[in-house]
């Protein structure tokens, strides 16, 4: 069987197998800080507008760095970038572990600023890691594979994410902050030691004496001529933006389910198993086409998800909910990233990562703080509600001013094919 048919061929490559293993316990570092953080920062405030500054204060930096870090990503050694943002993650656990140590001793104010300083830093090293991230997968599998190994690259990140948010709910409803803060600087430890294993890749070849600026508007020419890749980029783009419950949970958790910080960890990783259910059916079950069609329909679903959520006074009908937006939102995931990867040319892959970066990635943040401060001025349920709303009126403009996404098609290889 052709490794382009086979469901496991990308884990057969060594170094991709610890590219996948430095990716799950980062991203279990990430989603166990994202978790407890949220959590502790209600806890000493009770406020749901303080919930969306903590994404605000990782989104301002990572926006503004963004597209400088997909240049370097495209001009500098992928694997060493990676490894000193991983670094630079570790020192900010470290921190979060004194913080909490220290925090019945220091006033509420100096924890509340060092935890907003702390998740700022974490901002820049995740608009380095990102682009960089993204731009190194394809060096690690030959072009066949790499659909394979976009698909578990996903599915490892699912993985994490499930199991970052729960364990993150249950240390920090049963061992309490400050061992949630010291798994996350394990982790990152062991991440970073799984990324050194890995041989460093060439840079890739291109006019490496131009200027920054050049080749940062190289970039982002590439993506604003490319109406499928602009396209689901912005599609994406507004339902993350609008779509982001995921930041009042902790309002939900405490509040109106009344289920504490151990429901908040199950209700994370709710999206997160119904979207690792849809990646390994992706895996086995490759999408072909009317994948843009697809596509549509799927954030379609996942807004009426995000309603159905955000209406729910029942836990375990709330989970129903936000397990059905994780399949919904791994389609998406899934098509764009396979865009991305088989229409860009390999020297711009870091700096067109670097733009979905931009407004993929750092939406989620921004979305957090459209969340609490819609909250803070309407309510919780209604702010939910008219973020999935939203939502859908994004899909229907979409559909209408971006035929070429509307009608993509994959091959069997899972590349994008031209529209009909």
């Amino acid at each position: 069987m052709k490794n382009n048919s086979n469901a496991y061929a990308a884990l057969r490559v060594p170094d991709y197998r610890r590219f996948l293993s430095m990716r799950l316990f980062s991203v279990l570092a990430i989603q166990i800080m994202s978790v407890s953080v949220g959590y502790y920062v209600y806890d000493l405030t009770g406020d749901p507008l303080m919930l969306g500054l903590v994404g605000l204060a990782e989104a301002i930096p990572a926006i503004s760095i963004s597209l400088w870090a997909g240049h370097l990503a495209d001009k500098h050694n992928r694997r060493n970038i990676l490894a000193g943002c991983l670094a630079a993650m570790l020192c900010c656990a470290v921190a979060l572990v004194t913080l909490a140590v220290q925090g019945d001793t220091l006033p509420k104010g100096i924890v509340l600023s060092g935890i907003y300083t702390v998740i700022f830093v974490t901002g820049i090293a995740r608009g380095f890691f990102s682009p960089t991230n993204f731009a190194f997968l394809p060096q690690l599998v030959d072009k066949q594979t790499l659909p394979n190994a976009i698909t578990w690259n996903s599915s490892t990140w699912e993985v994490a994410s499930i199991s970052g948010l729960g364990i993150g709910g249950l240390l920090y409803g049963f061992a309490g902050v400050t061992w949630a803060f010291s798994a996350i600087a394990i982790l990152m430890a062991m991440s970073l030691l799984m990324l050194l294993q890995i041989a460093p890749r060439p840079v890739p070849r291109s006019a490496q004496m131009e200027p920054a600026l050049v080749r940062i508007r190289e970039g982002l020419r590439f993506v604003f001529r490319d109406q499928v890749i602009l396209g689901a980029i912005a599609l994406d783009l507004f339902a993350v933006l609008f779509g982001g419950a995921v930041a009042l949970l902790p309002v939900y958790a405490k509040d109106i389910l009344h289920v504490g910080p151990q429901g908040l960890g199950i209700l994370r990783a709710a999206m997160s198993l119904g979207a690792i259910v849809m990646a390994f059916y992706i895996a086995h079950r490759p999408m072909g086409r009317n994948a843009g069609r697809t596509m549509m329909i799927c954030v379609i679903g996942f807004g009426l998800c995000i309603i159905g959520f955000g209406l729910s006074k029942i836990f375990w009908l709330s989970f129903v909910f936000l397990f059905l937006c994780g399949v919904f939102d791994e389609v998406s995931v899934f098509v764009r990233a396979s865009l991305i990867q088989h229409r860009t040319p390999d020297h711009l892959k870091g700096r067109v990562s670097s733009v979905n970066s931009m407004f993929i990635t750092s939406s989620n943040e921004i979305g957090a703080f459209e969340s609490g401060l819609t909250a803070k001025l309407f309510g919780t349920v209604p702010a939910v509600v008219l973020g999935g709303t939203l939502t859908i009126l994004v899909v229907a403009i979409a559909w209408w001013k971006a035929p070429k996404l509307r009608n993509l098609h994959f091959d069997d290889a899972g590349e994008a094919q031209k529209e009909s």
